[in-house]
């Protein structure tokens, strides 16, 4: 694990934004009606968002800067640093990060640069960011995290299709000589890169004809190579053996433990698991706050999703004290412990 801590960055805001297109489990025709019930008691997914075609990830991020930037009066010429985290970028290249700073308006002189990962990818990103202006060579910051998952989910396989929905969400961070630090432990494990991968569509294998053909993987399981591929076993073996871990040694690391926060959100991957890992750490359910049933697993956007959605009048009216923990596709995982104040937080905002 790889432990350290950010000094001198405070978040002062965080917007999320969701497709207007709300589709639900129980409308799924690849599953029968006993099938969709035991999904959502035991996965935890009842409803998600979609988006229609002509919306991209950055679309969503650049409505929820917008809101964002205005409720916090900032400058646009402050704004010296933006990150983007995902996995459904708007190009093979360029840079999505790059065609967000000219979108949003900011000044050229100001660094942009993209991050591929997923579930963990808040975590990472914060670490980031915040590593980068706490150096004191940054004022302001956007942090964008997001992604369109369901674009390459194929509707015919049912290990995919229920579990994923679409969102993004802008994380603005300050550079504060007096701020509380950041604490992070992070992990990788690449043995298990296979484990949720889309095989097709990059450089290790090219798209070909092949690459459209759906085959049956087992019976109610269709995909192509272009479709993600989730091996739900290992992810979740992985999850609820690592994820819990690295806690119990962050809360040694830090001399912390569940009474020293007031909130524990984890990435929404699906509920039975995450369950067991909030038991086997010791939170009480009243600390670990869910969106899984309205918006399902997110990706990268899930933690502050969950955040905004769940937590929104707590974050504009108090000091709140979180452990962050995300995990997943790479495989990947990151907890991170930080404090927000009195900050800005629009309203979900839905895109259409």
């Amino acid at each position: 694990m790889a432990f350290f801590s950010t000094l001198h960055t405070t978040i002062k805001g965080i917007a999320a934004a969701v497709p207007k297109e709300e589709i639900s489990n129980w409308d799924y025709e690849h599953l029968s009606e006993s099938e969709r019930k035991m999904l959502i008691k035991t996965i935890g997914v009842e409803k998600k968002r979609r988006a229609p075609k002509h919306i991209a990830t950055s679309d969503l991020c650049f409505e929820a800067a917008k809101v964002l930037i205005s409720d916090l009066k900032w400058d646009k010429k402050e704004i010296d640093i933006l990150i983007f985290v995902s996995q459904s970028k708007d190009y093979f290249l360029p840079s999505t990060a790059c065609i967000l700073q000219d979108r949003l308006g900011l000044e050229k002189s100001a660094v942009a640069l993209d991050i591929g990962l997923g579930c963990s990818g808040y975590v990472y990103g914060l670490s980031v960011i915040n590593s980068m202006i706490s150096s004191g060579g940054f004022k302001k910051g956007l942090l964008m995290v997001g992604d369109i998952s369901l674009v390459s989910c194929n509707y015919k396989d049912k290990t995919t299709y229920p579990l994923f929905g679409d969102a993004a969400t802008v994380t603005a961070i300050e550079y504060d000589e007096n701020a509380e630090k950041f604490n992070y432990n992070l992990g990788t494990d690449g043995s298990k890169f296979d484990s949720i991968i889309i095989p097709h569509g990059g450089l290790r294998n090219h798209a070909n004809k092949e690459s459209f053909d759906e085959i049956e993987f087992l019976p109610g399981i269709f995909r192509s190579p272009l479709n993600t591929a989730l091996n739900g076993f290992e992810i979740f073996n992985f999850s609820i053996d690592e994820v819990p871990k690295s806690i119990l040694e962050f809360f040694e690391k830090t001399n912390s433990n569940n009474n020293s926060y007031d909130y524990f959100v984890m990435h929404q991957a699906n509920l039975l698991m995450n369950e067991t890992i909030r038991k086997k750490i010791g939170f009480e359910k009243e600390k670990v706050p869910y969106t899984l049933a309205k918006y399902g697993n997110t990706s990268s956007a899930s933690i502050p999703l969950t955040i905004v959605s769940e937590l929104r009048n707590k974050l504009i009216t108090e000091k709140v004290k979180f452990l962050i923990a995300g995990f997943g596709v790479g495989l990947s995982w990151g907890v991170v412990s930080f404090s927000t104040d009195k900050i800005v937080c629009p309203e979900i905002i839905e895109v259409e």
